[in-house]
């Protein structure tokens, strides 16, 4: 009986150091700003794609007590395209998660590199948006960006972010293609055709558009200018188009970027260069909305994923495409 009560005492003792142990430590408010101080994020997930924007949110403030903010400023390490730009408006998110701007400056300069933004009001603290767009020259090297801010008592802030590694995939978004009209599909050159034009590059076209409403497996189909002519049916090709081109069918792959914003998943250089392409059929049919298909070409110098954003029953669709020079 002694042995028990020593145990139990001992159970106790261990029960109340754990409880002691598990204390929540008190909250303590953080120290208001004290100095010109900034911060940054980027807002943009997904693959970095030559032709689109990086956003990027940067933080500043400064002590009323120590003066106002008078300039901000992003330096790229390579200069972004038209179109790259620092907010003059700062932003503030309201209890329905509504983001607000604020009008806080003139707009923006862009030199080079350098994007400057100039407050045209008294104010001691902005978050502005920054948006680079990002250049042809970028394309599979790494891009980095120093933020930085100026207020009247002539003091500074600077914040780092990157590197950046840029996607070697070019993007194209909202190709028509149409049953028999706009129905001849170049990868290389990220377009579409009609049967005259076709004609005219013969070695760059590597797929056909085309529906059929019988069978119904048929359907909405991109098939190679060298399939078997069961999978062609009532298609008379321009001379010269001989291609066999791979395809892959798959479903439930709706890349963000390719059907504008509306999903959470993203295809990246990784993904087409080891999507396995061996023994794939030069066709691919009964396609529907929000299908894709993984596109390989005859010479192996490009592989591309293409996902269809919309079908008609009159035999029309909208397509996007991501491309990868292998």
């Amino acid at each position: 009986m002694r042995n028990k009560n020593i145990q139990f005492s001992f159970l106790v003792i261990m029960m109340l150091a754990s409880l002691v142990a598990c204390k929540k430590e008190e909250y303590t408010i953080p120290d208001a700003v004290s100095q010109l101080t900034n911060d940054c994020i980027k807002r943009t997930i997904g693959p970095s794609i030559v032709s689109l924007p990086l956003e990027f949110a940067y933080a500043m403030a400064i002590p009323k007590s120590s003066g106002k903010l008078v300039s901000a400023q992003v330096e790229a390490s390579i200069a972004g395209a038209s179109g790259t730009y620092l907010e003059h408006r700062s932003f503030f998110t309201n209890s329905s998660g509504v983001d607000v701007p604020v009008l806080v400056g003139s707009p923006s300069l862009t030199v080079d590199k350098t994007t400057k933004m100039t407050y045209s009001i008294d104010t001691n603290a902005a978050t502005l948006r920054y948006y680079y767009v990002i250049p042809e020259e970028a394309r599979g090297q790494s891009v980095s960006f120093t933020f930085s801010v100026t207020s009247s008592d002539g003091k500074t802030a600077s914040y780092k972010m990157g590197p950046y590694t840029v996607s070697r995939m070019s993007i194209k978004k909202n190709l028509a293609v149409s049953n028999g009209v706009n129905a001849f599909i170049s990868i290389e050159d990220m377009a579409v055709y009609n049967a005259a034009a076709a004609a005219a590059i013969p070695g760059k076209i590597d797929l056909v558009y085309l529906f059929r409403a019988v069978p119904t497996t048929f359907t909405h189909a991109l098939v190679s200018p060298a399939a078997d002519a069961a999978y062609l049916p009532g298609v008379t090709l321009p001379a010269g188009l001989n291609r066999s081109t791979k395809l892959r069918k798959v479903f439930n792959l709706q890349d963000r970027n390719l059907a504008n914003l509306q999903f959470g998943i993203y295809v990246d250089d990784v993904d087409l260069k080891n999507v396995d392409m061996v023994d794939m059929p030069n066709y691919a049919i009964g396609l529907r909305a929000e299908a894709g298909v993984w596109v390989e070409t005859a010479d192996k110098k490009y592989r591309a994923y293409i996902f269809v954003n919309s079908i008609t029953a009159a035999g029309t669709a909208v397509i996007s495409m991501l491309r990868y020079t292998l």
